[in-house]
């Protein structure tokens, strides 16, 4: 059970801040303008904490230990794009096809952005996990 929370932390620690920073610097930039009175002046925080406790068991269960069940960095990285492009391309296409303002523009650079961040997070987690003692 240690050994699953320990993939879980190494998961999110990398997921939440690169995204944070990402969001930080391109939301007014990039999301803003294009989803214009779509989009909220802030964000709910409930649905956030909900979405970042939960979307990272996916980067373990999906990429990490297939990764540490093959003992490649490679499967944590691959599994971890595939999952970052399909969650992020459900949500922005799903997205774009029922809302007026979203654009493929912000649906291509959203699936871009989920698919590095997840084979980052994902790769990082199992490095991370590779190298401590199973418990």
């Amino acid at each position: 059970m240690m050994a699953l929370f320990t993939r879980y932390v190494a998961a999110l620690v990398p997921f939440f801040v690169i995204d944070i920073i990402w969001l930080g610097r391109m939301a007014p930039r990039f999301y803003k303008p294009v989803m214009g009175d779509i989009a909220l002046a802030g964000f709910n925080l409930l649905p956030a904490i909900a979405f970042y406790v939960l979307f990272p068991i996916g980067i373990v269960l999906f990429a990490v230990n297939p990764a540490l069940k093959s003992q490649s960095f490679l499967t944590a990285m691959v599994n971890g794009a595939l999952f970052g492009l399909f969650s992020y391309g459900t949500y922005d296409l799903t997205n774009q096809a029922t809302l007026r303002n979203w654009t493929w523009q912000l649906s291509l650079m959203d699936m871009a952005w989920g698919t590095a961040l997840v084979a980052v997070s994902a790769t990082t987690a199992f490095l991370i996990a590779s190298r401590l003692p199973a418990v």
